[in-house]
């Protein structure tokens, strides 16, 4: 408090002592601390390096989920999902069409036996009491109708990729005639149900289409 020498060198002596401190205080705030609770250890001090390295690892292990959910990675998984469904749809496509065409030849196939083992023998025996025509109606209108059918799916689907193959086009072509070969055919099921029913009832008659069921046999 008193002026002279010895107050003088007592404020300098304060000034770098609080310089010093200020100094410290400095270090303190720009150096990373990691607190510790480990034992009586107190405070432990990681330096910068050290903390940077695990930077870089945290970086590392973060990696692989950052990029599998970037927008392009998404986009990549939802185009081969539906390229996928677009396969599986197609394969199904694929084998209704196949199934489709082999149930029309099996179809034709039992068209050519009924007429060649069946209508055509009835008709040589000319019997007088058995209306070949009334049991078995246009039956051979469908089965050309059948075999054309068959013939324009085949055309639709030989050598042709199956996403170039167009199917209803098929149907649409030969519509009209479908309609009216069965509108025919339907209108006389029922009399030939009737017709046949009395034929069996008939032995000599009913003998006739034995010998016929036999020979398809």
């Amino acid at each position: 408090d008193c002026p002279g020498k010895e107050g003088t060198g007592g404020r300098k002596r304060n000034l770098t002592l609080l310089r010093s401190k200020l100094y410290m205080g400095q270090r303190r705030r720009t150096e990373p601390v990691v607190e510790s609770t480990t034992g009586d250890h107190g405070n432990l001090r990681r330096s910068q390096s050290d903390r940077t390295e695990y930077s870089q690892k945290l970086q590392e292990k973060m990696a692989p989920q950052v990029v599998s959910s970037t927008p392009a990675t998404l986009l990549q998984e939802d185009e081969e999902e539906e390229e996928e469904v677009s396969r599986r749809m197609m394969a199904r496509r694929v084998k209704i069409i196949a199934e489709l065409m082999q149930t029309e030849k099996d179809y034709i196939s039992d068209l050519d036996l009924c007429i060649k083992e069946v209508i055509q023998p009835l008709r040589d025996k000319q019997i007088a009491r058995f209306d070949v025509d009334g049991l078995f109606s246009n039956i051979e209108l469908v089965h050309q109708l059948s075999a054309k059918l068959l013939s324009l799916l085949e055309e639709a689907t030989t050598d042709v990729e199956p996403p170039m193959q167009i199917i209803g086009e098929v149907f649409l072509q030969i519509k009209g005639p479908l309609e009216d070969t069965y509108k025919i055919y339907c209108y006389h099921h029922d009399d030939a149900h009737t017709m046949l029913e009395y034929y069996e009832k008939d032995e000599e008659l009913k003998q006739h289409l034995r010998d016929c069921v036999q020979s398809l046999k």
